[in-house]
């Protein structure tokens, strides 16, 4: 018998951007493209349905015609070039295929009016394709590692949300988070506003102004497989 997270014929479609990496599994060593599951599980425990989009670019408005929301996800820094800033040496390679196909999707969504949800990265994007810029080490700016104590281990950071914010009301007004990035909001894109930040000022939490739901968020909630109230928001806007 099918879910009770798939059998609803509401079950709004959330479409759930991917990456491409070099994986191993079974007798298999190939290229395939890949996303961790909380970000699905996240999506389905909220009741919606994931669809999974990989970095393949062209997107064009038929292609997300049938989604009811979107979430961009976390990964890779974003190449400086696209908010017109020489490359500090801490930032990593660049990924033109993700840059290129999410920035697509980010656009898309504000034409058809879907809602979104930007995560780390996704939230970093949200930004600069809305005229923003990003610090490029946070380290270098706060002296301390608190955000990304190592790689591969994430950080528990207290973040303070807006009263009265889209995301107050999804999270409440103090969270503590699950965060993994090294890079953060500078200058706040066209119609963005911040809405949460940790104590050493560092951006937590974006969005846009007017109707159309679109929150980004430099933490990890797809981390969290109690707190599933981010996935909660959006698939409830999406219906």
């Amino acid at each position: 018998m099918a879910s009770s997270a798939f059998s609803a014929a509401a079950s709004p479609l959330i479409g759930i951007s991917t990456y491409l990496e070099r994986s191993r599994f079974g007798v298999w060593d190939v290229p395939a493209a890949l996303l961790p599951r909380g970000y699905v599980d996240g999506v389905v425990h909220a009741g919606g349905t994931p669809v999974l989009l990989p970095p393949v670019g062209g997107w064009e408005p038929g292609h997300l015609s049938n989604l009811d929301g979107l979430v961009i996800a976390g990964g890779a820094d974003i190449d400086p070039a696209c908010y017109d800033a020489d490359r500090d040496p801490a930032t990593g390679p660049a990924r033109p295929d993700r840059d290129e196909s999410e920035w697509a999707l980010i656009n898309l969504a504000f034409k058809l009016r879907i809602p979104l949800l930007g995560v780390c990265r996704g939230m970093q994007l949200l930004n600069v394709v809305l005229g923003g810029t990003l610090h490029q080490h946070v380290p270098a700016r706060t002296g301390t590692t608190d955000h990304q104590p190592e790689p591969g281990t994430f950080g528990r950071v207290p973040v303070t949300v807006e009263p009265g914010s889209r995301l107050a009301a999804a999270v409440g007004e103090r969270v503590d988070v699950w965060c993994h990035h090294h890079q953060a909001v500078d200058r706040l894109g066209d119609d963005l506003r911040a809405v949460a930040w940790s104590a050493d000022g560092t951006v937590e939490g974006v969005e846009l102004a007017g109707e159309v739901f679109a929150v980004g968020v430099q933490w990890h909630p797809e981390e969290d497989g109690v707190d599933r109230r981010l996935f909660e928001a959006l698939v409830g806007e999406a219906r």
